[in-house]
């Protein structure tokens, strides 16, 4: 890959280009100079993976209030409504601004085409065939391109915050770019790194999904909310991948059915099949308990054939490539499906201008809570979520800089890490032994189901698996380098290799929250369910919060 020069300096670092990322670049005033920093591609990011759509009430029998109750009814009493709210009645217009940037939508004639998910009481999920998010996500990757203001680093991995000693105001991050780490300074910087799916072994979410930005601001002292909400997506295919089958195809018709064709969902809600995601996950769940199979064979099936085959054609294209490339033809056989994470509800503390409680610092998208998912995200509120509160960076103040540096780089001392082939093998092994056990360790014990000594023997497992981490050689010398230190790295495949290091770092960090706060919250509500707390306790209506190595409760939410 050849050198590409990276300014010292910007006015805004955004990090991450999924939904999130791409629109809060589009919507800053054109006056700032933006970087947006990915480590792979502007079009690699779960974002583009997503296939419901997206949610919006402009329907002329549906409203925003509807909307509104819908989430809350689907958060569990942990939604905050005046989130909710402003999500919900800014919907309709930025689905307007989306449709001006050219998403092309699927339509009814002149009308947006508009179908039904789960929870939802209208049909109000926008969509582009099954592949909406990859429309969105190229869509405003084409116009991020365009803008001068913005510069797209990919490639790029963000290693730590950089925060001003005497105010704690974030000034800027270190970067890992063509093997050197540099300190790249910023008025602001914006989190946008999505949600962390590939800490657990199941998973719908890309390999680029593994907590950065959550981790990297817990790490510089962020108060974070609600980790231990995972929703389990019910439908994955279980082949490969793990390739998400779309509620969209519940929601046309498509039946949940067991090895015997029954449709044993209504077993566990009225709603069978279309009841909400965190149900129908723990329907298949228990449905598979006892059952002899390997659990990570075990499946249910999703029946296509009660819908048209030309409703299928039409809406579900990719997935009938998908299901065909993996031996399954949705005309004449059902999919085997299972569970798998999909989405984290909990993250980065923000408020409705993306605010985090360290001045300087925000954050946008799945890596955020903020306050509009609750315990359980309504379907097809995410990229809605991504789009919404993007577009609030429209507004951003930035404060004059009175430290602004012209030559950085010049400042900053070189510092030199290198390691052969012989050096180097044992640490990586030891890394890949880590990101391999860490998913596997934390299905089986936060997964769908999670009870106390399964959590608290995961906990030490991972306490003492960073400590191992922490002793690394490589770790020793990446962890001690200081803002005034860039550094450059000599070992065998660097750029993979430092990845490697830092996911997994990252995995460890959102693993041991993920897992405290999961024992922390001793009752079951929305996505997190515990065997041994099997109910959901009114005492417990209140937000987890977490700073540092501190568990806390907020007040009690009202509803």
């Amino acid at each position: 890959m050849p050198q590409t020069d990276i300014k010292s300096q910007f006015d805004v670092i955004v990090v991450g280009a999924g939904a999130a990322g791409l629109y809060t670049a589009l919507c800053m005033p054109a006056e700032l100079q933006v970087g947006l920093i990915t480590k792979e591609t502007v079009s690699l990011s779960a974002s583009d993976w997503a296939q419901g759509g997206i949610a919006a009430a402009v329907a002329p029998e549906d409203s925003p209030f509807l909307h509104i109750e819908d989430t809350i009814q689907a958060g569990v009493g942990l939604c905050d409504r005046p989130a909710v709210e402003f999500l919900a009645k800014l919907a309709p217009s930025c689905i307007q601004s989306l449709v001006n940037l050219g998403v092309a939508f699927d339509r009814h004639g002149s009308q947006l085409a508009l179908t039904l998910e789960a929870a939802h009481s209208r049909n109000r999920v926008l969509h582009a065939a099954d592949t909406t998010g990859r429309e969105v996500t190229t869509t405003l990757a084409n116009q991020v391109l365009r803008r001068q203001n913005i510069q797209v680093i990919q490639q790029a991995l963000a290693l730590s915050l950089w925060l001003e000693p005497e105010t704690g105001r974030c000034q800027g991050i270190s970067l890992f770019y063509q093997g050197h780490v540099k300190w790249i300074k910023a008025n602001a910087v914006v989190l946008a790194t999505g949600g962390g799916g590939q800490v657990f072994a199941q998973s719908t979410n890309p390999a680029v999904s593994t907590g950065d930005g959550v981790a990297i601001a817990w790490r510089a002292g962020a108060i974070l909310r609600d980790l231990e909400f995972v929703q389990f997506h019910p439908t994955a295919l279980t082949k490969p991948g793990r390739f998400l089958i779309s509620e969209a195809v519940r929601g046309e018709g498509a039946h949940l059915v067991d090895d015997e064709g029954r449709r044993f969902a209504f077993d566990y809600h009225p709603a069978g099949e279309l009841a909400p995601r965190d149900v129908v996950s723990r329907a298949i769940f228990s449905h598979l308990q006892g059952t002899s199979t390997d659990p990570a064979t075990a499946h249910v099936w999703l029946d296509m054939r009660p819908i048209p085959a030309e409703k299928i054609r039409h809406r579900f294209p990719n997935i009938i490539k998908v299901c065909q490339h993996s031996g399954v033809d949705v005309f004449s056989q059902p999919i085997p499906v299972a569970p798998a994470a999909h989405y984290w509800m909990g993250g980065i503390v923000t408020d409705l201008m993306n605010r985090t409680n360290i001045p300087g610092l925000y954050a946008v998208g799945e890596t955020t809570s903020t306050g509009v998912h609750g315990a359980n995200r309504l379907a097809s509120n995410s990229l809605l979520e991504c789009i919404v509160f993007g577009a609030q960076m429209a507004d951003l103040q930035i404060p004059p800089d009175v430290s602004r540096v012209s030559n950085l780089s010049e400042l900053l001392a070189i510092r030199e890490y290198r390691a052969d082939v012989t050096e180097w093998k044992p640490q990586q092994e030891h890394l890949e032994v880590l990101r391999d056990k860490i998913p596997r360790l934390l299905w089986q014990s936060a997964g769908i189901c999670r009870e106390q000594s399964g959590l608290e023997s995961a906990i030490a497992t991972l306490e003492s698996w960073q400590q191992d981490y922490i002793s690394l050689p490589v770790s020793q010398f990446l962890l001690s380098l200081r803002p005034t230190e860039s550094a450059r790295l000599e070992i065998p495949d660097v750029e993979r290799q430092l990845r490697l290091w830092a996911e997994t770092g990252n995995l460890l960090d959102i693993g041991v929250l993920i897992l405290k706060s999961a024992a922390f919250r001793t009752e079951s509500r929305g996505g997190h369910y515990r065997l041994d707390y099997p109910q959901l306790d009114p005492d417990w209506q209140v937000h987890t919060l977490i700073q540092q190595n501190n568990w806390w409760k907020s007040p009690v939410l009202r509803e």
